[in-house]
């Protein structure tokens, strides 16, 4: 997901700053046309047109910008989870990356197999979790449950890398 890192990246160093450009991406325009993006990578998961993984990396990044847009005028703007929650994501995308989608090929055949089995139950597809994501959005008073969902997504991409790269 190096475009979701890179986002938020970007959006810690522009909290950190205090960089004006945080106004525009607090912007309702941008929310919307983030929003949208977020939907439709939804929708091209579940219909496969493109790579799933490829779809990860465009929701997180549309989503990102779509819970800072929302979130951002209705907490203080000196609050920290603009700053930590973008760069835990950061680190833990690069971190899953970096020591398992990296290493998939070194997985054995049994547990290749589990992963497998699991990756195709319909509870924990991928549209399935990134629709939670989007759905807790709307609970910004339960400020823990956007990072938890995002987590669980970026398992879900991991085992989904680690999957689909293996097959390949």
């Amino acid at each position: 997901m190096p475009i979701f890192i890179v986002f938020s990246l970007g959006l810690c160093f522009l909290v950190e700053t205090a960089s004006p450009l945080q106004v525009l991406l607090a912007e309702q325009l941008v929310t919307y046309i983030s929003l949208a993006i977020a939907i439709v990578s939804i929708m091209t998961s579940i219909f496969k047109k493109i790579s799933v993984i490829i779809c990860y990396d465009i929701f997180s990044s549309s989503i990102l910008l779509v819970w800072f847009g929302y979130w951002k005028p209705l907490f203080n703007n000196d609050s920290p989870i603009f700053f930590f929650y973008p760069l835990y994501f950061a680190l833990i995308a690069a971190f899953v990356s970096l020591f398992f989608i990296s290493q998939r090929h070194k997985i054995d055949e049994e547990s290749f197999g589990f992963m497998l089995s699991l990756s195709k139950k319909s509870l924990i597809q991928p549209w399935v979790v990134m629709t939670f994501v989007l759905g807790c959005l709307a609970f910004p008073e339960n400020f823990m449950l956007y990072p938890v969902m995002m987590t669980l997504l970026i398992i879900r991409f991991t085992l989904t890398s680690c999957v689909e790269g293996r097959n390949s």
